[in-house]
C-alpha cells in the first residue's frame, strides 16, 4: 500500500447513517427523540443545504487578479432543507403550505397573508456509526415551493417538501442554519473528585480512574468507607463499606433503583434525581435504575476493586 493510499483511523466513527428523522423540537444536549416532535415520515432521504454566495469587489477593477481575497465578499447564506413525505396529516398539509391555517381539526385552508407565526424551526437528526449523532437546525423555516402531492396506482401519494431558512431582523448576524456532530451521549458518569455527596467527597468513595461505560460496566477501585452515618442513619449496617457515586445524564420525573433484581418501597417511584450513591455489598451485586418507567442503565461490578479496609 501507498504512502497516502489511507483513511483516518477514525472513518468508522464519523460515517452518518440512515436517513434521520425530521423534528420540530430537539436539545443536543439531552440527544432523545419525542414521539409528538416527529414531523413525518420521508421517502428517498433528506436534503439538507447551507450555501453561500460572495461577490468580487474587485471584478471590474483593472489589474486585479481574479479572486483577490482581500475584495471578497460574503453576501450571505441559502440554508435549506427539502425532502419528500409520506405524511398527510392536516399539520404535514399546513407545514408543506407555509402560509396556512388548520380550521377545525381537517381543514387547511392557504392564506394570502405572510404570519410570523408560519416560520418556525425544523431539525433533522440522523445517526452516526459510532452511535452518535449528527444534527442541522433550520433556523425561522417556512416552506418556500408550495405543496406539490404525487399520486400512483397502487402507491404511495408523495409530497414534495421544500423548507427555507430565514434571518430574523431582530438577530441579523445569525445565520439560518447550525450544524451539531457528538459522539455518543454517556449514559452515565462519575463526578469529579472534589464533588461532595452526603459530606463526603467522591474521592473518599473511589479512584480518580474509576469509570462507567453505557453498557453499566464500572471499573476501577471502590474504598472502604467508615462512619458514614450520614448514608442511612437509622441503619448502621450500612454505615461502613464501598460506596458507588454516579450521575444519570438524563431527565425525568420519577425513577426507580433495584439492588439485585428488587426495589425496596422507598427506592420506588422516587422523585427523579441524577445524582446516586449506591452502597455495594459485593462484586457480584447488580443493580438497576429505570427513569419513568423504562429501563436506562444496569450497574456491574465484577470487574470493580473493592477494598475491604
Amino acid at each position: 500500500m501507498g504512502k497516502f493510499t489511507r483513511i483516518p483511523q477514525n472513518t468508522f466513527q464519523g460515517l452518518q447513517l440512515d436517513a434521520g428523522v425530521l423534528l420540530y423540537h430537539f436539545d443536543p444536549e439531552h440527544p432523545d427523540v419525542k414521539e409528538e416532535d416527529i414531523i413525518c415520515p420521508t421517502t428517498g432521504g433528506i436534503n439538507a443545504t447551507c450555501e453561500s454566495t460572495y461577490s468580487d469587489f474587485g471584478e471590474d477593477v483593472d489589474n486585479c487578479p481574479t479572486n483577490t481575497m482581500e475584495l471578497k465578499h460574503l453576501d450571505g447564506w441559502n440554508c435549506g432543507l427539502s425532502f419528500t413525505s409520506l405524511g398527510t396529516t392536516p399539520e404535514s398539509i399546513r407545514l408543506a403550505l407555509g402560509a396556512a391555517d388548520l380550521v377545525g381539526k381537517t381543514k387547511i385552508v392557504p392564506r394570502r397573508d405572510l404570519k410570523q407565526s408560519d416560520f418556525r424551526d425544523v431539525w433533522w437528526v440522523g445517526d452516526r456509526a459510532d452511535g452518535g449523532m449528527v444534527a442541522t437546525r433550520l433556523i425561522n423555516a417556512l416552506s418556500t415551493a408550495g405543496l406539490s402531492l404525487q399520486t400512483t396506482k397502487n402507491g404511495k401519494g408523495q409530497v414534495s417538501v421544500e423548507l427555507t431558512g430565514h434571518v430574523s431582523i431582530d438577530a441579523q448576524e445569525v445565520m439560518p442554519m447550525e450544524f451539531y456532530s457528538a459522539a455518543p451521549t454517556a449514559v452515565a458518569s462519575i463526578p469529579n473528585q472534589d464533588h461532595t455527596m452526603l459530606g463526603k467527597q467522591v474521592s473518599e468513595f473511589v479512584t480518580p480512574d474509576t469509570t462507567v461505560s453505557n453498557d453499566g460496566v464500572v471499573k476501577g477501585t471502590l474504598k472502604h468507607v467508615t462512619g458514614f452515618t450520614a448514608f442511612n442513619e437509622g441503619n448502621p449496617g450500612e454505615q461502613e463499606g464501598n460506596y458507588f457515586p454516579f450521575l444519570l445524564n438524563t431527565t425525568g420525573t420519577k425513577m426507580t433503583i433495584k439492588k439485585n433484581g428488587t426495589a425496596a418501597p422507598d427506592k420506588t417511584n422516587m422523585a427523579f434525581d441524577p445524582e446516586i450513591l449506591l452502597r455495594v455489598g459485593s462484586k457480584s451485586d447488580t443493580f438497576s435504575v429505570e427513569v419513568d418507567g423504562k429501563p436506562y442503565i444496569s450497574l456491574d461490578f465484577s470487574a470493580a476493586t473493592l477494598l475491604s479496609e
